[in-house]
């Protein structure tokens, strides 16, 4: 019996680790400009009181600021990168925290600039609009000139930037709790070989053909976190506490109003959402009983739900034929992407395997002027890891097309964007991955597959988003958001969500606790309209419709310079109504249907 243990970043060769120095060719460079921004930062203090006073003023302090973000931006993203290298290096926390502590006097010092810009009269401000030496600022003073009515004065400002870093630190709790200090031992697989249980690993036990094993997997990873159930759950309760005190800071009717109201969603995007894949889980319960018949089980666990219906396929994978199949698959979107994303890919983007201390998941960072960086946990017996790349890889594209095309004040699109780029990726690689073979029961995985990613990230990220409303709207009625509370609350969605077709373990309950995006409230909605959004764009793109790639391509160039619903209706669908989920939710009864003629 062979023991394997998790790898270093020593074991792996460069090639498979992402290059940064293209922020910072060493270390001591980071520590020059950091010294620059604690030297520099001071200076704007010199224009405390004097905003109102011309256009060409606010000009000045706009540009200084700019010249201030810019190299925070470089600075946090060369350290945060290094951190998802290494949870556990002390230099990197050491890195971070200095940074962390230097971003508050810094959110100190300039914490009078919205105040003084919110206060300028309006006649003033439409005039300072129309100057020439304001042109490059008219939209990102319009944005923050529209959140003038939860904008606090200077003193009160000046108190929430000195308790930012004590308000954010939930997040970091639960990261280092859960990628570094838990720790769930070793499984015997199926050839015998001894693997470390991770959080990254634990999807790869879930995959597997052997139901014990995937059984063993979920029992053993959850007694983990039932050991420290309630430190997690004290963690998700006062990160809930401090989403509630910004909002009523500031002015907001709830938690979930003041996330929403900077993209300019109404909320009744959000409740749309929530009761439009409530009327259609017939479909989704359907599914749940193939699964059951076609896996030949009793009874239908969690733990089943993720494992491929069809065995006989080969689904290993490597990170390089990964990057081929992706590449081939957005070759719709023409030359110019796919020769960017691939030298990209083929050079040093992308930091590719599992190492000790890594975060798990998978993400795309980026920096104005610097290379959109992914981080991966790639497995090559994850077929979900092809498309977790070509999700990323849309991130990524997205970030590079927008820098190239935007000012820096307008190039940072928001998150709600971003998943409709990230997931328009994954629907282009399941019509090429169809496209290219006749084989039935290889048309059956890659269907099967396609229903699981909008089982995934329609159903379940809406689930996850009715938990994070549930759980806010307790906070802010004065109830107390205990262990308790979270399990139960939790354990009523998944009776709704997963009917009568599946068991659910007790451990489940404990789900609640480990999902990372809980400690950044109401984020994971938008990979639900996402995906309903891409589906909607990748269909006009696949079906040739004239200027369908220009659009696209226009939206991803666009960046942060409009409202995202604006700027989606520009792209061709509109989010302000239930159109395009349901349109997701009729492709994926469609797919079913074709899924239970292959397999039955």
């Amino acid at each position: 019996m062979t023991t394997l243990k998790t790898l270093t970043r020593a074991d792996l060769p460069d090639s498979d680790k992402w290059d940064l120095t293209h922020l910072f060719n060493a270390p001591d460079k980071w520590t020059e400009d950091f010294t620059w921004l604690q030297q520099a930062y001071p200076q704007i203090k010199e224009w405390r009181g004097r905003l109102a006073e011309s256009a060409e003023t606010l000009a000045a302090v706009l540009e200084f600021e700019k010249s201030l973000d810019q190299k925070i931006e470089r600075l946090y993203h060369y350290a945060s990168l290094q951190l998802a290298e290494d949870s556990a290096n002390p230099e990197y926390l050491a890195r971070m925290g200095q940074l962390q502590n230097l971003l508050t006097k810094i959110s100190e010092a300039s914490s009078f600039l919205t105040p003084e810009i919110q206060a300028i009269p309006d006649e003033k401000f439409v005039a300072f609009l129309d100057d020439p030496a304001l042109a490059e600022w008219k939209r990102a003073l319009k944005k923050i000139r529209r959140m003038k009515p939860h904008v606090l004065s200077e003193r009160e400002e000046r108190l929430l930037a000195l308790g930012s870093s004590a308000l954010d630190g939930y997040d970091d709790a639960f990261s280092q709790l859960t990628d570094v200090d838990m720790k769930f031992g070793v499984l015997t697989d199926e050839s015998g070989e001894e693997k470390t249980l991770t959080q990254s690993s634990y999807s790869s036990f879930l995959v597997k053909r052997d139901h014990a094993l995937r059984k063993r997997a979920f029992h053993q990873f959850y007694e983990e976190f039932q050991d420290h159930q309630f430190t997690l759950a004290s963690a998700l309760s006062y990160s809930v506490k401090a989403d509630v005190f910004r909002a009523r800071a500031r002015n907001y009717s709830s938690a979930l109003e003041a996330s929403l109201f900077r993209d300019d969603i109404p909320p009744a995007v959000y409740d749309g959402l929530i009761s439009a894949v409530r009327k259609n889980f017939a479909p989704l319960f359907r599914y749940h009983e193939l699964r059951r018949r076609v896996l030949g089980l009793d009874e239908l666990h969690h733990y089943d739900t993720y494992v491929p219906l069809v065995p006989e396929i080969d689904s290993r994978v490597t990170f390089d034929e990964a990057t081929e199949e992706i590449l081939a698959a957005f070759a719709p979107l023409g030359p110019d992407y796919t020769a960017i994303l691939s030298e990209g890919l083929r050079g040093r983007w992308c930091d590719r395997y599992e190492t000790k201390g890594k975060r798990s998941g998978a993400f795309s960072s980026g920096s104005f002027g610097a290379p959109p960086y992914i981080l991966m946990n790639y497995k090559s017996d994850v077929f979900s890891d092809v498309y977790t790349l070509a999700h990323e890889a849309g991130h990524s594209m997205h970030t590079w097309f927008a820098q190239k095309s935007q000012r820096y004040q307008d190039y940072n699109y928001p998150i709600f964007l971003a998943e409709v780029a990230s997931t328009f990726n994954e629907e282009l690689l399941t019509h090429h991955l169809l496209e290219k073979t006749d084989d039935k029961k290889m048309r059956a995985y890659i269907i099967n597959r396609q229903i699981d990613d909008i089982r995934g990230t329609l159903f379940r990220q809406t689930m996850f988003a009715e938990f994070e409303k549930i759980i806010h709207a307790i906070e802010e009625r004065g109830d107390a958001l205990t262990l308790d509370v979270f399990k139960s609350e939790y354990r009523a969605l998944l009776q709704a969500y997963f009917g009568e077709n599946v068991v659910l373990d007790p451990q489940l309950d404990l789900e609640c606790l480990r999902i990372p995006h809980f400690y950044n409230a109401f984020y994971v909605y938008k990979y639900a309209t996402g995906i309903s959004a891409a589906i909607a764009l990748s269909e006009r793109v696949l079906a040739g419709e004239p200027g369908s790639v220009e659009d696209y391509l226009a939206f991803l160039k666009s960046g942060g310079s409009k409202f995202p619903l604006e700027t989606l209706r520009a792209a061709g669908v509109d989010m302000a109504t239930s159109a395009p989920i349901e349109s997701a939710l009729r492709l994926f009864e469609r797919r079913l249907t074709e899924l239970e003629q292959l397999l039955l």
